[in-house]
């Protein structure tokens, strides 16, 4: 009786899986990037990575400038409460007479916006890497309908492990924060008949204030 098809390329497969293959895998090589290396100008391609994602970011040269864009943003958004809890930014606020709520007074029931500053900047994907070591905490970054953060170049970093190492750096890895986490753009699901909804589990936007420490170091 001759062999059906069927039975022709079964006996082929089992002829073939009898010899040892030609080529054999390389060994992987786990020290090895995961991704392609680091454009030269990690500060560009952050900007791109964020604004990709949805961010709104602002260049500042000087604190100066970061003044007056912040002021121009309050005033384009129609910020009207403003909290800012960490002491270095409420101390950069007052200095330019920038109205913002230094405490939780009525937080809750008017969060239209949140200053925060961050632990680092992720170039490959535009994320803001958040702790909970600061004054900040929780729940400022999260509550906000709008997310605001003042950043330096000096903490873009290539890619998130990058970041983590930065943060094992500055606080030890038995130290680390309760709580990291990364923004990547503003808030949004599609879970509901594939509707694309911001701010479902946290802020509608987010902008970052990036001020140019690079240039004066």
């Amino acid at each position: 009786m001759p062999e059906s098809s069927r039975d022709i390329i079964l006996r082929r497969v089992r002829e073939a899986l009898q010899q040892p293959s030609p080529h054999q895998p390389t060994a992987p090589d786990f020290s090895a990037r995961l991704f392609a290396a680091p454009p030269d100008d990690l500060v560009v391609a952050f900007a791109e990575s964020f604004v990709r994602v949805g961010g709104t970011f602002y260049y500042c040269a000087t604190e100066d400038h970061f003044f007056d864009l912040l002021y121009a943003h309050k005033k384009e958004r129609n910020i009207e409460h403003l909290f800012v809890w960490e002491p270095e930014l409420k101390k950069l606020l007052h200095t330019a007479g920038i109205v913002h709520t230094a405490d939780e007074t009525d937080f809750l029931a008017h969060a239209d916006a949140g200053l925060t500053s961050c632990e680092a900047l992720v170039a490959r994907t535009g994320s803001v890497v958040l702790g909970s070591a600061t004054a900040s905490g929780r729940r400022l970054s999260i509550y906000s309908d709008q997310q605001l953060v003042f950043a330096r170049a000096s903490q873009v970093v290539a890619d998130i492990g990058d970041a983590l190492q930065l943060l094992q750096t500055k606080y030890g890895a038995d130290k680390l924060p309760s709580m990291i986490s990364l923004a990547t753009g503003p808030s949004r699901t599609a879970d509901i008949e594939k509707t694309l909804v911001l701010g479902a589990h946290g802020p509608r936007s987010i902008t970052l204030f990036l001020l140019d420490d690079l240039a004066s170091a």
